[in-house]
């Protein structure tokens, strides 16, 4: 049987190659932006923008705000978080902003203050937004 060691590092589907790295004590004064993939190690003192993931390790902090396609999160972030595809909060999280994303992953002990905004890319059929209406009965005695 399969089960969830929590001091395993998060893994996903996909392999990603990271080509940014800010390491451990490492500070960062000003905006990020990256096209790939990016880990953060050490602190940013800014805004943080990367066209892939965002990967913020359990001694990484971040106090701005983070946009990217997908987030995992184990460090400290004070900004607001948004994201087009998925978000997870390990369990070392520690987050103080608001989230927007289309998928939310919580681990037990993370911690989040702040709002947090599902969106959806597809947009909603006429089906699923009437399906709650009662019928009409068309019937006639």
């Amino acid at each position: 049987m399969l089960t969830k060691n929590k001091n395993m590092p998060y893994t996903d589907d996909t392999h990603t190659k990271i080509t940014t790295l800010i390491g451990e004590g490492t500070i960062f004064d000003g905006d990020l932006t990256s096209p790939e993939a990016i880990r953060i190690d050490g602190t940013i003192n800014g805004n943080c923008s990367c066209e892939m993931k965002l990967i913020l390790g359990p001694k990484g902090h971040i106090k701005g705000n983070i946009s990217a396609q997908s987030v995992i999160i184990s460090g400290k972030v004070d900004g607001d978080i948004t994201t087009l595809s998925k978000l997870v909060l390990l369990s070392t999280a520690n987050i103080c902003g608001n989230i927007t994303a289309s998928s939310l992953v919580i681990d037990e002990g993370a911690c989040f203050d702040g709002r947090c905004t599902m969106t959806n890319s597809v947009s909603e059929s006429p089906q699923t937004s009437t399906s709650n209406k009662p019928k009409e009965q068309t019937s006639k005695e």
